[in-house]
């Protein structure tokens, strides 16, 4: 299994980015993909996953109303719309896998979020 993060980078206050995370190497359809963040010097926090048989989303309650999950389905790709940046958005950014809600069992290399 193989998934790739793109599309962080430096953004300004009140910004947007939108995150991909491209997964690869798996013949199985029933799988939860989850984005986890960890700012500098903290610990990992838990945005949002979303299930790509149904498409069922999940999110931190802290998330919810400026970040959006999604998913393509045919290439395997979930993005993470994230509106109205804010410092304390400055994060490496990460996509997780798993087969079940809250598994993480494979990750990505992470893309980094700067906001500033």
């Amino acid at each position: 299994v193989q998934l790739v993060e793109s599309g962080g980078g430096l953004v300004q206050p009140g910004g947007s980015l939108r995150l991909s995370c491209a997964a690869s190497g798996f013949t199985f359809t029933k799988y939860y993909i989850t984005w986890i963040r960890q700012p500098p010097g903290k610990g990992l926090e838990r945005l949002a996953n979303i299930y790509m048989d149904g498409g069922n989303t999940y999110y931190a309650d802290s998330m919810k109303g400026r970040f959006t999950i999604s998913r393509d389905s045919a290439k395997n790709t979930v993005y993470l719309q994230m509106n109205g940046l804010k410092s304390e958005d400055t994060a490496l950014y990460y996509c997780a896998l798993g087969t079940v809600r809250i598994e993480y069992k494979f990750w990505g290399q992470g893309t980094q979020v700067t906001v500033s």
